[in-house]
Order: C-alpha cells, then structure tokens, then sequence
C-alpha cells in the first residue's frame, strides 16, 4: 500500500471574512471573524486560524448561548455566518437568522412542503448564502432564494417535475421472516440534503433518493435496528444529478447525470487500487443484453458539498450507489460514475474525470464525506490534491488535474470481508453500508499535516436471497442488517506525511456529524450518545465534554465576534440510527474572552 511522503508547508489558508469594526480589547481574534461556507473555504478545510481557545484553555468552555429551534427531529446542518449574522437550516427546511453573538432570533423562513414522504428523512445539512441570498435545498426537491435581509423567498427552481417517486412497497418484505413487523423509514424519490455551494453567479445542488431499495426499522431486544433492504428488478430507479443554477434568477446554467451510455464500463474483477471484488463476471456479461439499458435507472446520489478551484474552474463531489442498491441482477457490468470521485468543469458541467472507489457496489458505499483540497509534496515536488475519506475506511489522495490516485492512507477503521458477496446465509462485513466515514466532513490541518475523521465502526450482515411471488416488478432482494449492539466510534487522525494513523480516539457511539480542527490545536466532535467534546489535536486526549440532551450529529464550526472566539454545534441526534432527538443549537465561548480588562 502506497504511502504518504513528505508534506508540503505551503498551505492554502482558510479563507475568511472581516467585518469592521473597533479594534477588540483582546487582540488573538480580529473583530468579527466569519464562518462564510459550509465547509469554511471552497477548499472544504474546516480548520479555523482562530486561536483564542486553545488546547490549554478550552477546559473553560461554557455556553455563551442556546437556542431552541422548536423543531425537533434529525439535526445535522452546519450554521454558516456572515457579518456577524449565523444562518442555519433546521430539520423540514426551515431556516433562521440569528445575531450570532447572542443567539437573538433575526428572522425566521417555515418551510412549505409540497410532500410529506422523502427519500431519507427530515434532515438537510446547511445553506449557502452570498451578498443578497441565502440558499436552500428542500427535502421535497426544490431550490429556494431567500433574501438575505428579511427571508423573503425570492425565486424557487423544481428539481424535477411529477411524481418522481418510486415502486417499492414495504408489503412486499412483511412475509420474509427479517421483516417481520417493520416499518419504513426511507424509499427511492427525489429529494436534496446537501448544503448548497455558492460559487460566482452559480448555486450548485445535487439530488438524493436516486437509488432503489428501502430503508426499513424493525425491534430487536427492545431496541430499534435499521436495515437497508434492495430490491433487484428491471428499470428501478432513478438518475442522481447536479445542477448550477443562476444565483440572481434561479434559472438553470447546465445538469450533469451521473450514469449515462456505456456505464458497464470495463467488468473490474477488482478496484482500482488492487482490491478483488468477488464478482460473477460471466453472468453479468451474460445479463447484458437484456438490461442494456439500466443506466437510465442507475442511481448515483449526490451527497457532498463540493469542493471548488476557482484557479482550474473545477468543482469536485462523490456520488452514490447505483441502483438497485446492493442488488446486482439487473445492473451488470461497472456501473461507471457510481460510487466515484468526480471532477467537473464549473463553467459547463462536463466531466473533466471520475475515479471509481468501488465499481459495482453491493454494499452502499456512496462516496458521502465531502471532498477537500490542499496541496502535499510528493518525490520532491508540490502536487495540488483533492482526498475523500470513505465509506470503505481508507484516506483517497488525487491529483487534482488529472484524476490519479496518488496516495492511500492506512485503514482508519477495521476492515472484515471488504468486498465480499452477499450469501443466503448472510457475511459479516466491515465497514458495513454506514461507513467508514459516512456524509461527516473532515478537517485538515495543513500545519501538524493531519486529517481529523469522524468514523463509524459498526459491522453487519449482508445477505443475498430469491423470493418467490409472482407478479412483483422484481424476484431477488439483498440486505444489509447492522449486527445489533456493535456500533462504535473513532475519531481518528491520519499522518499526511507517512499515511499512518497518528492517533485514534474511540467513543462508545458511531460518529456521524463531522469535525472541526482550530491553530489552537484542538478538534472538536460531536458525540451520538449526547455530548460535544473537544480534544488535543496532537495526541488524541480528551480536554474537554459537556453532556447535552439530545445526540450531536452535526458538524461544529467556529466564528468571533467583537473579540470573543464562539464555537457552535447543532443538538438534535439522528432518528435513522436511533440518536435521541432534539432541537437545540448551542454556542459556547471562555467565560471571559473579548471584554475590556
């Protein structure tokens, strides 16, 4: 396995934002210091150059302010601030203006939607705001311009048009004995959850929903479990997409499909990186003519923020499994784009390249962690990078311009049966369809050289049958049941000089939500079971924990203003993995930061 070599110092900073004003009594933080992007920077860094806390004194932390939402349900955005204002999207796609130095509500947008079912829950993950707009993408498919100032809708663009619905129907599982009792949780349909990205004139946003199978919760042992059920049929699904719209209009700019003609591609009897897949490669190319055609079906959610270059006009996002999820029959070959790393053209959406992680996955793989640019030297010379933490539990490092697999961390989470196919009987495998690093962005601190990655450790069973009833749109399912009891967390900090692990932390519940790294050499996490923690970035040690009433799940970020250093995180769980929820979105600061002397 390649390695990382040695680490370039030329950092690209995070960009921020300043607003005027008197010079702060305490001079660590410029007056007001922004937290402008989903990701802080088009580079998707989430390192803060702030300072103020910092690992000696972070132990001091208190809530500066709390406010409840008043919408309880799962909470994953991360605020975006401007000016001083925090902007933040609640789960059903409301969203609030607050001063974000006192949690004082400004104004307030409730959300309308046009449905009640969506592919994968209540939850959105943040908005995009520029000078004049805030953007939104819905769960019931919609963009929408709010006006800055006062939250007045401005334009709205439907992503699609019709019920884009799908065919499953829970029914249809209630006989076979793991379903016994269950109740659906998600379904294929067009919905969005990414944070937009605002780049120049363009708002770009990506749809989910687009694979075919079922999210399903049954009991066992008194406690809810989730599964993740795929129906194998012919033309199931739906196409994922990225489209840019006019920023002033909404008027759409270009769309890019992520599967199209020829996605059987090549028949890999392994990944790219030398990894077997375990395929049945003669029957699918025996199944090729008679489902020629399943790429206009072919899934492949967009769940990332992108990263932009403005320099080479690039933008840089993951897709997702390929439809039917985890049911092969009906998909031979590849299923190219799927599952990938893509490189596009701002501009005009063209496909500059892709990098396949998994082709054919079975396993719900979806490459969900957004990507993150920065620049690593390697045999001597400076290469601009993009890396995507994954789902299968490894660091990807590519050449930015072309696409090449340049490095490939060690393992950041245990590896059991990776890319074994599914049986009658059921295979334990690890990571299982909920990472890895599922949709939890990472932070990179281009000055220790690490990456910081909130990561799940949670195996499951995958299995594989028939099911006998004549008349249904399929006659072969597959599905993925977490092996109750054994879900786990690691916070883990990867080494960009050697590609080791230089430290993991384990908590007693996954991580799902993302982190936050500062130049005071501290990350930030929040934990399922109910607290936010910060912890040295060095070494791993805990420094700091308040216990909260509901899973943290969202991604932390940090601003100042007047002087004062605020790190603020979303409080409202998770209810897919059964996280308590809540409503609640919390600031904290030192008791005394920013006060004249």
């Amino acid at each position: 396995m390649p390695t990382f070599t040695a680490f370039a110092l030329r950092a690209l900073l995070c960009s921020v934002l300043f607003h005027a004003g008197a010079v702060a009594a305490d001079d660590s933080v410029p007056p007001t210091t922004d937290w402008p992007l989903y990701g802080l920077d088009y580079s998707n860094t989430r390192f803060s150059p702030l300072t103020q806390i910092d690992k000696g004194n972070v132990a001091g932390l208190t809530r500066a302010w709390t406010v409840k939402t008043g919408i309880p349900g799962t909470f994953q955005a991360s605020p975006v601030v401007r000016d001083g204002v925090m902007y933040v999207s609640t789960p059903f796609n409301h969203v609030l203006a607050l001063d974000a130095a006192t949690g004082r509500e400004l104004w307030r947008y409730t959300h309308q939607l046009t449905r009640k079912d969506s592919c994968c829950g209540p939850a959105n993950r943040g908005v995009a705001v520029n000078d004049t707009h805030v953007y939104l993408a819905t769960i019931d498919a919609r963009v929408i311009a709010l006006d800055r100032t006062n939250g007045t809708p401005a334009w709205e663009f439907a992503l699609t048009h019709g019920d884009d619905g799908a065919m499953e129907d829970l029914g249809q599982l209630l006989a076979v004995p793991e379903f016994k009792g269950a109740t659906q949780t998600g379904q294929t349909g067009y919905s969005a959850n990414m944070a937009p990205q605002v780049i120049g004139d363009l708002v770009l946003v990506g749809v989910t929903g687009a694979g075919y199978g079922l999210h399903v919760e049954t009991t066992e042992e008194g406690a809810p479990q989730i599964s993740v059920a795929g129906l194998g049929g012919e033309k199931l699904g739906l196409r994922g997409f990225l489209v840019a719209l006019d920023s002033a209009t909404g008027k759409e700019r270009w769309r890019w499909y992520v599967t199209g003609e020829g996605w059987e591609a090549d028949f890999s009897a392994e990944t790219a990186y030398g990894v077997p897949l375990n395929r049945d490669l003669a029957a699918e190319r025996a199944a090729l003519e008679r489902y020629g055609e399943s790429w206009r079906f072919g899934g492949g959610s967009v769940w990332t923020t992108p990263a932009v270059d403005e320099a080479r006009g690039l933008i840089y996002i993951g897709t997702g499994n390929p439809a039917p999820q985890m049911d092969d029959a009906t998909r031979p070959g590849d299923n190219r784009h799927s599952i990938s790393l893509v490189a596009l053209d701002l501009a005009t959406g063209k496909l500059r390249w892709a990098y396949q992680q998994v082709p054919h996955d079975r396993w719900g793989y979806d490459v969900a962690s957004p990507p993150v640019l920065f620049s690593l030297e390697i045999d001597g010379k400076p290469r601009d990078v993009v890396a995507q933490a994954s789902k299968v539990g490894w660091l990807f490092v590519h050449d930015r311009e072309s696409g090449e697999l340049l490095r490939r961390s060690a393992p950041f989470v245990p590896q059991e049966n990776l890319f074994a196919r599914p049986t009658a009987e059921g295979v334990r495998i690890a990571p299982s369809a909920l990472g890895g690093c599922s949709w939890s962005p990472i932070s990179v601190d281009l000055a220790q050289g690490r990456a910081f990655i909130a990561a799940v450790h949670w195996p499951a069973m995958y299995y594989s049958r028939k099911l006998d009833q004549p008349g249904l749109p399929w006659d072969t399912y597959t599905f993925v049941k977490p092996i109750p009891g054994a879900g786990e967390g690691v916070l883990a900090a990867i080494d960009l000089h050697s590609g080791d692990i230089a430290w993991r932390a384990p908590m007693d519940q996954p991580l799902i939500g993302g982190v936050l790294a500062t130049a005071g050499k501290v990350v930030f996490v929040g934990e399922s079971g109910g607290r936010f923690t910060a912890l040295g970035s060095e070494d791993g040690k805990k420094l700091w924990s308040e216990a909260i009433a509901s899973g943290v799940n969202a991604p932390p970020v940090t601003y100042a203003v007047g002087g004062r250093q605020f790190v603020a995180v979303a409080a409202g769980g998770n209810s897919l993995f059964g996280f308590k929820t809540g409503d609640e979105l919390i600031s904290y600061a030192l008791p005394d930061a920013g006060k004249t002397p």
